[in-house]
């Protein structure tokens, strides 16, 4: 204690004056406060995070019994070992998390190239298929052009030939009755 103790083990500064002058006479004990019996039964306070609670229960277990209990630290271990690798665990479940989101953003990209690509093929196809329809829709309307032509000439070309013979078949005027 402060009291006991004799002023000349306090280091003093020449210019200060000895900062302690107030104690040098010291206290007699029963007027001297004992500043640290306060704090002689109170537990420390401590501040702390959710992984920290095994170490709290085993700090309680050992403080709480002064021997050392063997089923205790085993399933405090155990549960220290259980959620380390719970820890791991998850930390691979993320990885294969970001691996597989990974792997779905390159197969949508290649889906998105896909799928221009085929649209632009699916234009392309339908382009020709309306030029082709337009073309074919021409050419039947020329056939049926071309058929009644070929229809007016023949019939032209039969009467041609049935003309000779009409000259050929007397009159109804120069038959005379009898």
């Amino acid at each position: 204690m402060l009291s006991t103790l004799p002023a000349s083990t306090f280091p003093s500064d020449p210019l200060l004056g000895n900062p302690f002058s107030a104690f040098d006479g010291g206290f007699p004990p029963w007027e001297c406060p004992d500043i640290f019996s306060a704090f002689k039964h109170t537990k420390p306070v401590n501040s702390s995070s959710g992984s920290d609670e095994l170490n709290q229960n085993h700090a309680k277990t050992k403080s709480d019994s002064d021997e050392p209990n063997r089923t205790n630290s085993v399933t405090d271990e155990r549960k220290r070992r259980r959620m380390i690798s719970n820890r791991e665990s998850a930390r691979r479940s993320r990885m294969r998390k970001q691996k597989h989101l990974e792997n779905l953003r390159i197969q949508m990209n290649r889906f998105k190239m896909e799928n221009r690509e085929l649209s632009n093929r699916l234009r392309f196809i339908l382009y020709h298929s309306r030029r082709t329809r337009t073309e074919n829709d021409q050419l039947q309307s020329e056939h049926i052009m071309l058929r009644q032509k070929l229809s007016d000439i023949s019939q032209i070309l039969i009467f041609q030939q049935l003309q000779p013979f009409s000259s050929a078949w007397p009159h109804n005027s120069t038959i005379t009755p009898e």
